[in-house]
C-alpha cells in the first residue's frame, strides 16, 4: 500500500475510533470530574511510583539480554525511554521502536547480532509472558466474576501467539536449516535485503536462543523482570482505581488489564491510543466499577503510562545524542533525527562478521568490526567484494 493511502487510512480509523468510541467515555466522565475533589492523593503518588518501578524494571530485563559487554543501566534506561516515545508516536510504532533502539545500542557499544537478539527477545518474550498471565488471571477471575464471551476470543489469541512463539523459537533452535532456507528466500524477494546477512543473523539468533536456554539464572532473571514490568503497570492502574475508593479484586483488575494491552497490539494506533482507553474501562465496568470512576482512573493512568514517556523518552534520546550544555538548535536538530532513525528505511541489518573489536592504536574503543580474510584475485574486485564502511559513531 502506498504510503500516503496507508497513512491516510490510519487517520481515518483513528478519527472514527476518537469519535464513536474516546470521546462518549470522555464525555460521560466529565459530568462526574467532582469526583476528583475526593480523590485520595496517596494512591495517586502510588500510582506514579509504580509506573516508574514498571519502566526501572523493563530496563533491568533490556540489561539482563545483553551479553558481555553492554552499557551501564542508565543508558540502557534511556534508550528504552527513547523507544518507548517513538512507540506512542507512530502507529504500529513496535517497528520503529526496534529500530531506533537497535542504533542506539551499536552506537554505544553493543555488537549488532547481540542488539537484535536483545530487541527481538524483549519484544516477543514480553509479549509470551503477557499472555501467560492474562490466561492465569482468567482461570482465577472466572470462579469469582463469571464468565465473560471476550474471555474466548482473548483465550484464542493467547493461544495463537504461544504457538507462533513456540513454533519460531522451535525453527532457530532445532530446525536451524530450514529456518535459513527460507530467511534466504525472503532475502532474495526483499529488495535492499542481503541474503547473506539474513542468513547470518538467524545462525546468531539460533545460537543466542540456545545459550539463553542452557543458562538456566539468566532465564529466571530475565522472566523476573518480565513480570514485574506487567505486574507493576497493573499495579499502578489498581492505585488509580483505588484513588477514587474503589478496590477492585487484583485478578480482575489485571484480566481488564491484560484484555486491553492484547487489543492495543493491533496495529492501527500508536500505543494503542483509543484502545485501551475505550477497553479497559468497559472491562472494569463489567467486574462492578462504576463507569464514571473506571473512565477517571484509566485517563489519569494513561497520563503516566502513555502521555508522560512521550517527552521523557524525548528527553532521554537528545541526551544520548547531544552533549550536556548544547544549544537548543542541536537539540532540535537531535530530535528531528530522532524520528529519521525511527523510520525502517533501510531494511538492511549491518550485523558484523566476528565479534572482536578493532583496538586503535590509541587504545580507544571502536564499533568496527573485523572482516574475514578475502581470496586473492587477479582481476578486479567485484562490487559485493568491497569492504563496508565503519559504522557511525554517536556524539
Amino acid at each position: 500500500m502506498p504510503a500516503p493511502l496507508r497513512h491516510s487510512a490510519v487517520i481515518f480509523v483513528l478519527l472514527l475510533l476518537l469519535e464513536y468510541v474516546v470521546a462518549p467515555e470522555l464525555v460521560g466522565a466529565s459530568r462526574h470530574l467532582y469526583l476528583l475533589t475526593h480523590i485520595r492523593f496517596g494512591w495517586v503518588v502510588a500510582g506514579f511510583l509504580f509506573e516508574a518501578a514498571s519502566l526501572a524494571a523493563y530496563g533491568l530485563l533490556s540489561r539482563s539480554l545483553l551479553p558481555g559487554t553492554r552499557p551501564s543501566y542508565s543508558t540502557i534506561i534511556r534508550i528504552d525511554l527513547a523507544g518507548l516515545a517513538v512507540s506512542h508516536v507512530l502507529p504500529g510504532g513496535s517497528a520503529g521502536s526496534a529500530g531506533l533502539g537497535y542504533r542506539l545500542l551499536t552506537r554505544n557499544g553493543v555488537n549488532g547480532a547481540d542488539a537484535a537478539f536483545a530487541m527481538a527477545t524483549q519484544g516477543i518474550g514480553s509479549a509470551v509472558v503477557l499472555n501467560a498471565l492474562l490466561w492465569c488471571s482468567l482461570v482465577i477471575s472466572i470462579p469469582i466474576a463469571g464468565f465473560h464471551p471476550i474471555y474466548v476470543v482473548v483465550a484464542l489469541v493467547g493461544m495463537l501467539v504461544l504457538l507462533v512463539v513456540g513454533a519460531l523459537v522451535y525453527s532457530l533452535t532445532h530446525g536451524e536449516d530450514g529456518a535459513i532456507r527460507f530467511a534466504r528466500a525472503i532475502g532474495h524477494r526483499v529488495p535492499r535485503l542481503d541474503p547473506d546477512r539474513v542468513e547470518l543473523l538467524v545462525r546468531r539468533l539460533g545460537t543466542s536462543l540456545r545459550d539463553l536456554a542452557m543458562d538456566r539464572s539468566l532465564l529466571r532473571r530475565a522472566l523476573r523482570w518480565a513480570v514485574l514490568n506487567w505486574l507493576l503497570d497493573a499495579a499502578s492502574l489498581w492505585s488509580f482505581v483505588a484513588a477514587f475508593g474503589i478496590y477492585v479484586n487484583p485478578f480482575e483488575l489485571f484480566a481488564a488489564y491484560g484484555i486491553a494491552n492484547v487489543l492495543a497490539v493491533i496495529p492501527v494506533t500508536p500505543g494503542g491510543l483509543g484502545l485501551i482507553d475505550a477497553a479497559a474501562p468497559a472491562l472494569l465496568v463489567s467486574f462492578g466499577v462504576t463507569r464514571s470512576p473506571a473512565t477517571l482512573a484509566v485517563l489519569a493512568w494513561r497520563l503516566v503510562n502513555f502521555w508522560i514517556p512521550i517527552p521523557v523518552g524525548a528527553a532521554a534520546y537528545v541526551s544520548l545524542r547531544v552533549p550536556r550544555g548544547s544549544s537548543l538548535g542541536a537539540r532540535s536538530r537531535a530530535l528531528r533525527d530522532m524520528a529519521t532513525e525511527a523510520t525502517p528505511a533501510d531494511p538492511t541489518v549491518p550485523i558484523p562478521v566476528t565479534s572482536a573489536p578493532v583496538e586503535p592504536v590509541d587504545g580507544s574503543r571502536s564499533d568496527v568490526r573485523k572482516s574475514p580474510p578475502s581470496r586473492p584475485s587477479s582481476g578486479p574486485r567485484r562490487r559485493q567484494d568491497r569492504p563496508a564502511p565503519p559504522a557511525r559513531s554517536g556524539s
